[in-house]
C-alpha cells in the first residue's frame, strides 16, 4: 500500500474536510426555508462506496447526523446490491427520508450522490436537509400525538430524484402534492443538489492534486488514526461500569415519563454502552431509530474528545449493545419525530452523566438538552399564501472543571441556532413581544450551568395552528458532583385573555392560534457543577452586578452575601457557608 507522509496525510484530511464545509455552506447560502438558510439544520459527508462508512464529515454540520448519514449510506447500498433500487450512475442523486433505512425523523430529508472518478464508483457524498414541513397531521410534521409514522408525514425510500443530472418531475410532482407550502420546496431541493455538486468539483479537484492511490492510503490511515486515538482516550478512563439514567418527559400521547438507563463498561481501549434497562417502545413520537440512538452515543463521545477527527474510525471501540424491546430501536410503524431533536439529546445526557463519574475533568453537566421544536402553521391574508415556520431555540450548557455553562448554546445534537427574529418577522406574520435570556435558569454550582432563553411570539393576522415537540419540562438538567439542577422548560399558551400550560409541558399540536394569541417559552438552563457552597463569591457578585441573580438568591443559592456596593461580605459568607 501506498505509505503517505505526515504532512500530506494532514493536507488530505484537511482537504476532505474542506470539501464537506463547502457543501454545507453552498447548501444553506442558496436554500429558501430559513430553517436551512439562517439556521443551518443541515449536514454533509462523504462515505464509503463499499460499506457505507464515514470518510469525513465537515465541521459546520450537525453531529447527530454523523452517524445516521453513514447508516442510511449503508442501507442505500444494500438496497441497490439487492435489486431494489436503481443501479447508479453519473449524475444520479437518490432522495431519502425514511426513519427505519439509518434515518432519524421525516422532516431531515437526505440526497445521496455517486461519486466517479477516471469512471470508476470511488465514494459517496450525501447531505441532509430539515425541510419544513413533509405533510402528516400538523404543519412542521412534529406531531406530538402521532401514534404511528403515517401521520407525522410523507416516508420516502430511496429514489432516483435526478437522472444523469436531471430532475424526475414525476416524482418532484408526488413531494409537492404531499407538502404544505410546496412551492418553496425547489428551492430546498436545487440548494441539496447544487451542494452535492460543489462537492464532486472539489473533491475531484483533490483527487487530480494528489492522485487516487494516495488519496486511499491516507482515507485509510485517518481511519486507523481516530481508532487508535480513541482507545488511547478510554484507556485513560478507570475500568469499571458506571451507570445513569435519562427521562424523557412523556411521549406526547401517555403522560409519563420514558426512562433511559445506561450502564457503561470500560475495559481496555474498549467502551460497552448497555441501555437494555429503558423503556419499552411508546406509543407517542418519542421513539428513537436505531441509527439515531447509535450516532447520539457518537456525538456524546465527541463532545468530551472533541479533538478526535470524524470518520468511522472514531467509532470502532464503541461497542453499543442493540438496545432491543426498548423505545431506543423503534421498528415500523412506530412514530419517531421527536427522536432526532429530542431523545437523541437525552441519549448523550447520560453518556455525561455516566462517564462524569469516571472522568469529572473531561465531561459537563448536564445541558439544555432540547431543540425547542416549535412549528406554526396558516394561511397569511397580507400575502395571499399558507406558510409553515418552525424555530429552534438554545438553551443553557452545563457547567464544568473549568467554566460557568454556556448561555443561549445551540442543542448538544447540533450547530443549528435560531433564525433571526428580523428574518422570522419578515417571513411570517408574527412579532415577537419578547427574545431575552432567561436569568438565573443555570443549576447552581462551583461552575453553574449556563442560562436558557425566554421568548414570546404573537400571532398577528390570519389563523394558525402551533405545535412543538421539546422536552426537560417535568425535570430539569441534571447537575453533578453536588452541583444543582438547571431551570426546566416552561411553555404557555395566551389565547383569549387566559393562559395555559399544556398537559404534557413540553409537548402539544394542532392549537388553535387567532391573531393578538401568543406562545411563550422559557428554554432549560444548563445543570451546575460542583457544589455551590465552593463557588467564588467574586463570580457570584459579578452575576448579582449582571443580573443574572438578586443577592436573595445569591444567599440562598451560593451562601454569599453582599454588601450595599455589590461586593461579597466574606465574614458573613463564610458564616452562612458553615451552616
Amino acid at each position: 500500500m501506498t505509505t503517505v507522509d505526515p504532512l500530506t496525510l494532514a493536507v488530505i484530511q484537511a482537504g476532505l474536510q474542506q470539501v464537506c464545509n463547502e457543501m454545507d455552506l453552498a447548501f444553506s447560502r442558496s436554500a429558501f426555508s430559513p430553517v436551512i438558510a439562517e439556521a443551518d439544520d443541515r449536514s454533509s459527508g462523504i462515505y464509503d462506496r463499499h460499506t457505507g462508512a464515514l470518510i469525513s464529515q465537515g465541521e459546520l454540520g450537525l453531529p447527530v447526523f454523523v452517524g445516521t448519514m453513514q447508516y442510511s449510506t449503508a442501507e442505500l447500498i444494500r438496497l441497490i446490491g439487492e435489486g431494489k433500487t436503481g443501479v447508479p450512475e453519473a449524475g444520479d442523486i437518490y432522495i431519502v427520508n425514511d426513519p427505519y433505512l439509518g434515518g432519524t425523523h421525516l422532516m431531515d430529508v437526505r440526497f445521496a450522490m455517486p461519486f466517479y472518478y477516471n469512471g470508476e464508483l470511488f465514494c459517496w457524498l450525501q447531505n441532509t436537509g430539515h425541510w419544513p414541513d413533509i405533510g402528516g397531521m400538523v404543519p412542521g410534521g412534529f406531531s406530538a400525538h402521532a401514534t404511528e409514522v403515517e401521520q407525522e408525514g410523507l416516508r420516502l425510500p430511496p429514489v432516483k430524484l435526478f437522472k444523469r443530472g436531471q430532475m424526475d418531475q414525476e416524482i418532484y410532482a408526488i413531494l409537492c402534492s404531499n407538502m404544505r407550502v410546496a412551492d418553496q420546496r425547489i428551492g430546498d431541493i436545487k440548494a441539496q443538489a447544487a451542494a452535492l455538486r460543489v462537492g464532486e468539483r472539489r473533491l475531484t479537484g483533490l483527487m487530480d492534486r494528489y492522485g487516487l492511490e494516495t488519496i486511499v492510503a491516507a482515507i485509510a490511515e485517518m481511519r486507523a488514526k481516530a481508532a487508535l486515538l480513541m482507545c488511547s482516550y478510554i484507556a485513560a478512563i478507570p475500568d469499571g461500569t458506571y451507570r445513569s439514567e435519562a427521562f424523557v418527559d412523556s411521549d406526547g400521547v401517555v403522560n409519563e415519563p420514558l426512562r433511559i438507563a445506561l450502564a457503561v463498561a470500560k475495559t481496555g481501549g474498549r467502551l460497552h454502552f448497555d441501555f437494555s434497562g429503558s423503556s419499552p417502545p411508546c406509543r407517542g413520537p418519542m421513539n428513537s431509530v436505531l441509527a439515531t440512538t447509535y450516532s447520539s452515543v457518537y456525538l456524546a463521545m465527541r463532545h468530551i474528545f472533541p479533538d478526535i477527527p470524524l470518520n468511522a474510525g472514531a467509532f470502532e471501540p464503541l461497542h453499543i449493545e442493540r438496545p432491543e424491546g426498548t423505545f431506543l430501536d423503534a421498528r415500523y410503524p412506530r412514530p419517531v419525530s421527536g427522536c432526532a431533536a429530542e431523545v437523541s439529546q437525552r441519549v448523550a445526557e447520560a453518556v455525561f452523566l455516566a462517564l462524569v463519574q469516571a472522568i469529572p475533568d473531561k465531561v459537563t453537566a448536564a445541558p439544555a438538552g432540547s431543540s425547542g421544536n416549535f412549528a406554526l402553521g396558516g394561511f397569511d391574508p397580507a400575502k395571499g399564501a399558507g406558510y409553515v415556520m418552525y424555530q429552534i431555540s438554545g438553551g443553557g450548557y452545563g457547567g464544568n472543571a473549568d467554566h460557568d455553562g454556556l448561555a443561549n448554546g445551540c442543542s448538544t445534537i447540533g450547530i443549528s441556532k435560531t433564525p433571526p427574529v428580523e428574518v422570522m418577522e419578515q417571513v411570517f406574520p408574527v412579532l415577537y413581544r419578547r427574545f431575552a435570556l432567561r436569568e438565573g435558569s443555570g443549576g447552581a454550582g462551583t461552575q453553574r450551568g449556563g442560562f436558557g432563553v425566554h421568548y414570546e411570539v404573537e400571532l398577528l393576522r390570519g389563523d394558525a395552528q402551533a405545535s412543538f415537540v421539546m422536552d426537560h419540562g417535568r425535570y430539569g438538567p441534571p447537575g453533578v458532583l453536588g452541583g444543582g439542577d438547571g431551570a426546566p422548560n416552561v411553555v404557555r399558551i395566551h389565547r383569549n385573555g387566559t393562559v395555559t400550560i399544556p398537559e404534557h409541558l413540553s409537548k402539544d399540536q394542532g392549537i388553535p392560534m387567532q391573531p393578538g394569541d401568543r406562545v411563550e417559552v422559557m428554554t432549560p438552563g444548563g445543570g451546575g457543577y460542583g457544589d455551590p457552597l465552593a463557588r467564588d463569591p467574586g463570580l457570584v457578585a459579578r452575576d448579582v452586578h449582571l443580573g443574572y441573580y438578586r443577592p436573595e438568591e445569591a444567599r440562598a443559592l451560593f451562601g454569599v452575601a453582599l454588601q450595599p456596593d455589590g461586593a461579597p461580605d466574606m465574614a458573613e459568607t463564610e458564616r452562612l457557608r458553615e451552616r
